[in-house]
């Protein structure tokens, strides 16, 4: 048996940069096992699987199921815009594991509709986490949880770039995700990020679309302005535009680009 498959940079327009991510279309539903065994060989950061008859919409890192995926999501409808599934100003729905997602695929760019987060204030000690991702108390701004992830501001744009994490160290703490953020210094960008997952075999993601979830809800309260415009500064950077809406969901908008197209084979 052999299945097409793709490779996106999600959340930029040119290749190279931004989030890679896997997808796989098919008519219907692949059995899990074969998915994360596809998810392990395209060895991104997640591997998106859509099964046309039900419009169902998974996503696979190499080591587990996650939730909810943004540049995932993307890529997938940036595929299906390109093989002419779906047309400019039309709007897909998909049915996942965090509900429907609406997206709606423009000329240059795809807007998803995603739920917000909740963000709540964390109180406990958590020093030995600042400790392994190199972050000096003093310099914390603010220290909060949205879903089963952490999400932490520091006083300095430069600081966040110097971060250089001990993911062992990390990795043997409880954890699933942190988000680390600062104001930018540019005014053509709101706030600048950075996300770390060892815990599910991302040391660091690229560009994290989920997280911008938790981010848009943040900074909205800061710098109170309902779009924004962010930049995750990882070593292959990307972009993404947020709007938080008033039903409590928010609009991330991106681009994408195809970087592979080919077919993987499953022995029968």
């Amino acid at each position: 048996m052999e299945l097409d498959i793709y490779q996106v940079d999600s959340f930029t327009s040119v290749p190279f940069k931004g989030n890679p991510a896997g997808v796989c279309i098919t008519e219907n539903e692949l059995d899990e096992s074969l998915m994360f065994s596809i998810a392990e060989e395209m060895a991104v950061s997640e591997t998106a699987f859509l099964s046309v008859s039900n419009m169902r919409l998974r996503w696979f890192t190499p080591k587990v199921e996650v939730n909810l995926c943004g540049h995932g999501t993307l890529a997938v409808a940036h595929i299906l815009k390109e093989n002419g599934f779906v047309s400019c100003g039309e709007t897909l729905m998909f049915d996942t594991l965090s509900g429907a997602l609406s997206v709606t695929v423009q000329d240059k760019t795809i807007d998803m509709d995603f739920p917000s987060a909740t963000i709540s204030t964390v109180v406990d000690d958590h020093a030995t986490l600042l400790e392994h991702l190199g972050i000096n108390p003093n310099n914390v701004v603010f220290f909060g949880r949205f879903d089963a992830k952490f999400i932490i501001e520091i006083d300095s744009n430069d600081r966040l770039l110097d971060l250089t994490p001990n993911f062992d160290g990390l990795k043997a703490l409880p954890g699933r995700g942190v988000v680390v953020t600062a104001k930018s210094p540019s005014n053509e960008v709101d706030f600048v990020s950075r996300y770390f997952a060892p815990w599910v075999g991302v040391n660091e993601d690229p560009v994290t679309g989920s997280a911008h979830c938790a981010l848009a809800v943040y900074w909205q309260g800061k710098l109170n302005k309902n779009r924004l415009k962010g930049y995750q500064a990882s070593a292959r950077g990307g972009f993404v535009e947020v709007e938080l809406l008033d039903n409590k969901r928010v609009k991330l908008i991106g681009s994408a680009v195809t970087t592979l197209k080919g077919k993987i084979c499953i022995s029968e």
